[in-house]
């Protein structure tokens, strides 16, 4: 091991180069995260929100970390996810009690969607680094708050958007070869994200015992519980999630823009069609979410849709819920068709063995020059090195905002023109004020 002046050398070199290229200066780390590193012993961990997730991404950091501390708003859950270590993390009920233990040094966070923002800037205040299931955000809006936080803080933050680390590296490959010129000049990016289901309305019950419904809601309008609109199924409410455009849109709609070129911009029109259960006529989106409209007590997120966005440059992205779950990209030299199985198509299957091992080295270097394979592990490794990982939250943001775009769209019916630079639409006051939503106290997200 480097001895201790060699170790704090290296992390103000890494330092001064991430604020050359990002304008981001990292805070120097906490005391015991720091201690932990120059004794080679790992760091806290504390997982906060403990579904299927939630549970499954604190168990996976704990290859790296030990889990000190637990959180969720369902006892149950958060009982059984510490009975699952040898030594039983401490479970709380609150999150702000775990980001008060000046013992923990990173935290997961696998909450329902409308949780994500908040808890993240907080986190990142309170000077942990941070490791957040996608979708990243709610509304437009809240993803530009997390970048300004994550900017002033300096601390990590890493999306669960595995499919940028894993898959043996079949979207890395698509994007290297969407990106050379290969399909062509001019592109289109087609994701089938699947529909989404109907259902309800629902009948309204007394929660769980176990259960906190009132800080399950969050910011969000206070509503009797229903079952339906808890835990897995929360995603089918506009009021909580974005339906399929945020959650698998998260994933493929994040490889697409990669592909085109638009990491760090974004369409400027969007325009489709699509389904939505349990919506009236006369649905204004905007009294909707400030909870001047009523619905029906029901899954209200898009079934069946398609999207069109439209980038500066002329290439295309189209959103649909099918036929197949992934993307193809194509161009007019030819087309290729990527998912969590395959890769497939004529410029794949005629590729020589150099052109493979070019493939290769354009891997490494989408991957920042590391090794991909282990999106958790890429984590981890980051954290000790002070270097964004490849799932930073700017990029994510700008992905964020193309589903949100796509739902947005779809809930006014009518084109929209947007300004990737401003981040706002162009002439269109209604779908202004859909870049965010009126949140309930105490539970305001705070920049």
């Amino acid at each position: 091991m480097t001895d201790r002046k060699s170790n704090r050398r290296d992390f103000l070199k890494t330092s001064a180069s991430i604020a050359a290229t990002s304008g981001v200066v990292p805070y120097l780390w906490t005391s015991s995260y720091a201690r932990a590193q120059e004794t080679n012993d790992r760091p806290n961990l504390a997982s906060i929100g403990l579904g299927g997730m939630g549970s499954h991404d604190g168990r996976s950091a704990s290859r790296f970390a030990d889990v000190v501390a637990c959180c969720d708003v369902d006892q149950q859950r958060a009982e059984k996810f510490a009975s699952g270590f040898d030594k039983k993390p401490d479970i709380y009920g609150d999150y702000r009690e775990v980001l008060g233990r000046q013992d923990v040094d990173v935290v997961t966070i696998g909450t329902p969607d409308h949780w994500h923002t908040k808890i993240v800037i907080d986190a990142l205040k309170a000077g942990k680094d941070v490791q957040c299931q996608k979708p990243l955000t709610l509304t437009i809006d809240e993803g530009k708050v997390i970048c300004k936080v994550v900017k002033e803080t300096g601390k990590i933050l890493h999306i669960g958007t595995q499919q940028r680390s894993e898959n043996r590296s079949m979207f890395l490959k698509a994007i290297a070869l969407a990106q050379s010129g290969r399909l062509g000049k001019r592109l289109t990016a087609t994701c089938s994200i699947g529909g989404g289901p109907t259902g309800g309305p629902f009948e309204n019950t007394d929660p769980p015992a176990h259960l906190d419904w009132n800080y399950w809601l969050g910011q969000t309008p206070k509503v009797p519980y229903c079952p339906q609109r808890c835990h897995g199924n929360f995603r089918w409410w506009l009021e909580y999630s974005g339906g399929k455009m945020t959650d698998w849109g998260a994933h493929h709609i994040d490889i697409a823009q990669w592909g085109l070129g638009y990491t760090n911009s974004g369409p400027v029109e969007a325009e489709g069609t699509g389904v939505f259960p349990n919506h009236p006529a006369d649905l204004d989106p905007v009294a909707f979410f400030k909870g001047e409209q009523k619905i029906p007590n029901g899954y209200n997120t898009a079934t069946t849709f398609k999207i069109t966005l439209t980038y500066e440059n002329g290439n295309q992205m189209i959103v649909q819920h099918g036929p197949d779950n992934g993307i193809w990209f194509e161009g007019e030299k030819g087309r290729i068709f990527v998912n969590r199985g395959r890769l497939t198509g004529e410029p794949v299957e005629k590729l020589t063995e150099a052109e493979n091992e070019w493939l290769d080295r354009e891997v490494i270097k989408l991957y920042n020059g590391k090794e991909p394979g282990d999106h958790m592990r890429h984590f981890f490794e980051c954290l000790k090195e002070r270097s964004f990982t490849v799932s930073d939250p700017f990029t994510h943001h700008r992905t964020m905002t193309a589903c949100h775009l796509c739902n947005i769209a779809l809930l006014l019916k009518r084109k929209l023109r947007w300004d990737p630079v401003k981040e706002d639409f162009i002439g269109d006051e209604q779908a202004s004020a859909l870049r965010s939503r009126q949140q309930r106290k105490p539970y305001t997200i705070e920049a």
